[in-house]
Formats: structure tokens, sequence, C-alpha cells
């Protein structure tokens, strides 16, 4: 028994020491393996934003469904050209600018108008006397260019006085150097307007000095009148600078008419407005007078200017004369020194107004 228990002792020990040696192997091994194979690193993650919250979308409109209609006709494969577009909207801005819109000749005026004149003065008028020789127009449409507002901007003004004519000059009845620039004019063959200043209907807009006010009593205006008359000689004729509201005054254009008719002066209507008496005025004091077709320079840019230009000849091709009122801006100089020299070749005849005036006068026997 003695001995049993010692076996037992020293195999025990045995045993303990086999599983010792076991457990040491097993523990170098993964000893080796984790140095050998280290364990990855796992990359490092940003923690996500936080959600954006989204608004909720509108309903969809509710639409009628669309009436159905036929199938339209196909195209022409040759349109017809399209008309020029219309005139753009105006108003009197300033003393340098003239731009309401075409109107036609008022109705005669009334009652109240001033009695009918005495005869006219024996000998030549002054609108005869003074015009220029226009060339033949050989039965071709005849057109005639009125550059008014001329004698304030001087440089412009000698810029417009360069171009190749004849144009018909309308000077400023307040601008200066007078003499000076008038006989320029008729140096370069053009010929000499009167542009008179006149009320406008808006009130804000001075129309310049010694210009005819329908609040002023009559001999005020036969004193303005007789100023500005006199600022140079050897013109056909006037035409009204703004004047919406004082050309649809009978009492007052009727003082005008009587300088004219005085004077042997004819009457260019700008129509500023389609209330204008001056023409019927006109007529009934036996003044020549006739009104214009175009203003060339609603907006000054070469675009619009081209546009006006190419009115202009469609109305001459219509009626057989036109007249176009156009002032001195860059972008109406710049047209008109491309378009005159086409004139001869596209079938018109540029003449001096007086030469329209005639024309109109021998065709409708009236002042229109």
């Amino acid at each position: 028994m003695t001995r049993l228990l010692e076996g037992l002792k020293r195999g025990g020990w045995l045993v303990l020491a086999c599983v010792a040696v076991l457990l040491l192997g097993m523990g170098l091994g993964l000893w080796t393996r984790h140095h050998q194979h280290p364990a990855p690193v796992r990359p490092t993650v940003a923690a996500a934003p936080p959600p954006v919250a989204v608004p909720p979308s509108p309903p969809a409109p509710i639409t009628a469904p669309a009436p159905t209609t036929a199938p339209a006709p196909p195209a022409p494969t040759k349109p017809e050209p399209a008309p020029l577009p219309p005139n753009p909207p105006a108003t009197e801005t300033s003393p340098q600018t003239v731009i309401e819109e075409s109107a036609p000749a008022a109705a005669p005026p009334g009652p109240e108008a001033a009695p009918l004149p005495g005869p006219a003065p024996a000998g030549r008028p002054a609108w005869e006397k003074y015009a220029l020789a226009a060339p033949p127009s050989e039965g071709k449409p005849m057109i005639a260019v009125i550059i008014d507002d001329m004698g304030v901007d001087h440089r412009r003004s000698e810029r417009i006085l360069k171009l190749p004519g004849p144009l018909t000059i309308s000077f400023m009845t307040y601008a200066e150097k007078l003499p000076e620039m008038t006989a320029e004019a008729r140096r370069q063959g053009d010929e000499l307007m009167m542009h008179v200043p006149m009320q406008p209907m808006a009130a804000g807009i001075d129309p310049g000095p010694n210009a005819l006010l329908t609040s002023l009593p009559p001999e005020e205006i036969r004193r303005r009148l007789q100023w500005d008359l006199a600022r140079f000689s050897g013109y056909v004729g006037i035409n009204n600078h703004m004047g919406s509201r004082f050309t649809a005054d009978a009492p007052g254009m009727a003082l005008v008419m009587e300088a004219l008719r005085r004077r042997g002066l004819l009457f260019i209507d700008s129509l500023t407005t389609p209330h204008s008496v001056g023409l019927s005025l006109a007529r009934r004091y036996g003044v020549p007078g006739t009104g214009r077709n175009v203003f060339l320079d609603n907006a000054g840019d070469l675009q619009s200017v081209d546009l006006q230009l190419a009115r202009t000849e469609a109305v001459a091709r219509r009626a057989g004369t036109a007249i176009a009122i156009g002032h001195p801006r860059d972008g109406t100089i710049a047209a008109l020194a491309a378009w005159l020299p086409t004139l001869r070749r596209k079938g018109f005849v540029l003449v001096p107004v007086t030469a329209v005036v005639r024309a109109r006068l021998a065709a409708h026997g009236d002042h229109s």
C-alpha cells in the first residue's frame, strides 16, 4: 500500500510536469503568432452627419385640361415679310428734344378762332424768295429731312452741316452765334428755318427763353414772336419746338399765323400732339404749310434711327413725298451719314422742304 501511494505520487508529478510542458508550448506558440501576424487596425470612420430635414413638397397645382383645338395649318414655304414694328411711345422731355408721336392734323377751329386777316402783303413771299432750287424729281418720290434744335450744341450742329444735302436746317431761336452758323449752312447748300419754342403739355418741362405760352396776353405773344423771328434772316418759315399745348390753342396759334402771313413765311407743324390746330389755322390764314411724317430719333440709338429712315422711305413711296424731322444727336448723325448717299440709287430725290410744300399744295390744294 505504501508503495502504491508512492507510485501514484511519482506518476502525478509526472502528469503535472507533462501538462505544464504542454501549456508552456501552447503559450509560446500563441506569442509567436501574435508578433508575426498582428491584428489588422480598423480604419477610423467619421460619424455620419445628422439627417437634414427636407420640407414636404407643395401639392402640384390643379390645372384644367386644355381645350381641344384643331391642328394649326402648315406654315407657308415663303412667309410674308414682317411689317415694321409700331413706333415707340414718346414724350417731350427737354428743350433739346421733341419726341411726341405722329398725329393727324386737327379739324378746323370753331368760332373762337381769330377773324380772317386782310390780304397778304404784295411782292414775292419770303418762303419762295429764300427757297433753295430743288433738284428735278423726274417723277421719283421726294424726301425732305429737317434737322431742328440746331445751334445749341455747336459741335454736333457743325457735324450736321457737313452731311450731304440739301437738308433743311431749323435753328433754335435762342441759340448763340446764329449769324455765323446760318451763313455756314447756306454755304453748304442747305435751306433755313426758324425753330420756335412753344409750351409743352407737361408743366415741368421748360421749352426755353421767349417760348410762346397759352397764359401770356396777346401783346406778349406778339412781342416774343417778334424777337424769335428777328434772330436771323434768309429763312423760309418756322416749325414748333415742343408745343403740344400751345399748338392746340386756337387763339395763340392765330397770332402765330398772323405773323407768318405778314412776313410771307410757311409753317411746318412738328405735330407733337394730335390736337394741333396749326394746319387748319394755316389754311384759314392762307399760310403755306404742311406736317412732318416721321420723327427720326424718338430713341437716339443708331438702330432706332435706321428703322425710322425705313419708315420715311415707305411714306415717300406710298404718298410721293415725305418729311422727316431729326436732331443733332450722335445716332442720328451716324445714320444719316450712311443713309443719305443711298437715296439716289434707291430711286428717291432728296429735296429742301419747300419742294415738298409746293408738291403737296399742287396735289391737294390745301395745307395737309
